[in-house]
């Protein structure tokens, strides 16, 4: 930071067994935002960085993410840019790979994004889609936003509250796992149901609840988002 004190922003790729010290030295250094792209990060360890990184007002994306992208200005993280285009779509995710088919999608239809960003698929993440949601709200560059839930947590729920309560802007969703058992982990360590709390059914319903459009596959994420700019 000595050397070029004008950075404001940190992303790691070490190992998880080392991330704890790298990020607590990233933090430290004064940055504002910082990005843990490194997945299997122990579930204290992660505790310990985000909330130290709370106590210095820095804001944290992941772990276990892909980043954040908004293309032709910047990219902290592993986003394929060549999916992604300008524009006027704000998506949000839990996952790397829905966020990248979404960016390739909307790209296909001649749909730019203002940012993509995946929060993590991690029980425990800094960013959430609530900070997120607020964050569009406010941009002028964004028109439409994009959610891309999946079973596990209430994160979802708690995003529709935020929209129900604070939102003018169209928000479409899609959450996949629909046909997940309980109790049973799906890919991401956070997408786990348990009993009748994180199911598809019970974001759906409160984003319903919210006037979310809710896709059933990704092609209709698009097609709406279409309809939508087109109005």
């Amino acid at each position: 930071m000595a050397e070029h004190p004008e950075a404001n922003a940190s992303i790691s790729f070490v190992p998880a067994p080392f991330l704890l010290d790298a990020a607590l030295e990233a933090i430290d250094s004064g940055i504002s935002i910082y990005v843990m792209v490194t997945d299997l990060v122990p579930f204290l360890d992660a505790v310990r960085i985000i909330n130290f990184a709370e106590r210095g007002g820095v804001q944290v994306i992941g772990p276990n993410t892909a980043g954040v992208t908004s293309p032709g200005k910047c990219k902290l993280g592993i986003h394929p840019v060549h999916l992604i285009k300008p524009g006027s779509v704000g998506v949000m995710s839990r996952s790397g790979g829905l966020s990248y088919e979404m960016a390739a999608e909307l790209t296909y239809r001649e749909i730019g994004q203002s940012t993509l960003v995946d929060i993590g698929g991690d029980p425990v993440v800094g960013m959430g889609f609530g900070e997120l949601i607020r964050m569009y709200e406010e941009d002028r560059d964004t028109e439409v936003m994009v959610m891309l839930g999946e079973v596990g947590g209430t994160a979802e729920e708690e995003a529709a509250e935020i929209i129900r309560k604070e939102v003018s802007k169209p928000v479409v969703a899609l959450i996949v796992g629909r046909q997940a058992p309980p109790g049973k982990r799906m890919g991401h360590a956070g997408a786990i149901v348990m009993e009748r709390m994180g199911t598809a059914n019970s974001k759906i319903e409160a984003l319903r609840r919210a006037e979310v459009y809710i896709a059933k596959h990704i092609r209709e994420v698009s097609e709406h988002c279409e309809k939508i700019l087109r109005r």
